[in-house]
């Protein structure tokens, strides 16, 4: 065993990788807390806000302290992409072949997706990322893609990633496979069952959502039209404007609150 692999079995190990990754998921909770509350805006019929992650932390900015709220946001989820990064390199030991590979992957693609959020809470801290909404950014890039060779189908693959991690995210909330990273007192007593409903709730909401963004993907890259395709609020949008539209958006964003409650459930019993 060289050097490196040694440092960074101890740093897997380590008390403060455990606080890192709590500071983290407090950070990420607080996020998908403003998503939720910008989403029952959306559906009371207030449209100037952008209901993604982006705009969230956009609406966090312009409060009250907000500057050095959302720095403190973007070191936390700087915090999850170093708990990630760890865990994707010196993780898993307790998984063998296959499994060990597939959750170090697994925790490698969490990085990029924390990783992606965290420059866009740095961007919007030091003033430079509230211009544009993140889903004109997203028809941009499609657009871009769709440029290239097979572009088209590139987009049409890209939908069905985000498709199938939604669907990975619900699953994991049905069965409530996301207890498995609860202490044990984190699932027990009033307080547990409390703490599993808001992770199964939230992760089956958070999941009909990101559902929602893969497949206007794919239905962008099928019609080749860049316009299609869309992030998060253009995915609560289309809930909007279905039958009963409003009624629906509240129960999506509620499940996306419960989602960002859970994280704090998560941070406070976390079991690596």
């Amino acid at each position: 065993m060289n050097d490196a692999e040694v440092l960074g079995r101890q740093a897997d190990q380590s008390d403060w990788l455990d606080r890192a990754a709590r500071v983290g998921l407090v950070s990420y909770g607080v996020v998908y807390l403003l998503v939720g509350w910008l989403a029952i805006q959306l559906a009371l019929g207030d449209h100037s806000e952008n209901a993604s992650p982006q705009g969230a932390l956009s609406e966090l900015s312009q409060q009250p302290f907000g500057e050095a709220l959302v720095w403190a946001v973007a070191i936390g989820l700087t915090l999850l992409v170093v708990w990630r990064v760890v865990e994707a390199g010196f993780g898993h030991r307790e998984k063998e072949g296959g499994a060990r590979v597939r959750a170090r992957l697994t925790s490698a693609g969490k990085a990029v997706i924390y990783a992606a959020l965290a420059f866009t809470a740095y961007k919007i801290a030091a003033g430079s990322g509230s211009s544009g909404s993140s889903d004109q950014k997203s028809k941009t890039i499609t657009a871009k893609v769709m440029d290239l060779p097979a572009g088209q189908w590139i987009v049409v693959a890209v939908g069905l990633a985000i498709i199938g991690y939604a669907v990975g995210v619900a699953w994991r909330g049905w069965k409530e496979k996301f207890a498995e990273g609860l202490q044990t007192e984190g699932k027990l007593g009033y307080s547990g069952a409390a703490y599993l409903i808001l992770g199964k709730v939230g992760h089956i909401a958070k999941g009909i959502a990101f559902a929602i963004v893969g497949a206007l993907f794919v239905y962008a890259g099928i019609s080749h039209d860049p316009g299609e395709s869309g992030g998060l609020d253009d995915a609560l949008q289309k809930v909007l404007q279905q039958p009963f539209g409003p009624f629906l958006l509240i129960a999506v964003a509620a499940g996306i609150i419960c989602y960002g409650l859970f994280c704090f459930a998560w941070a406070r019993h976390l079991d690596r």
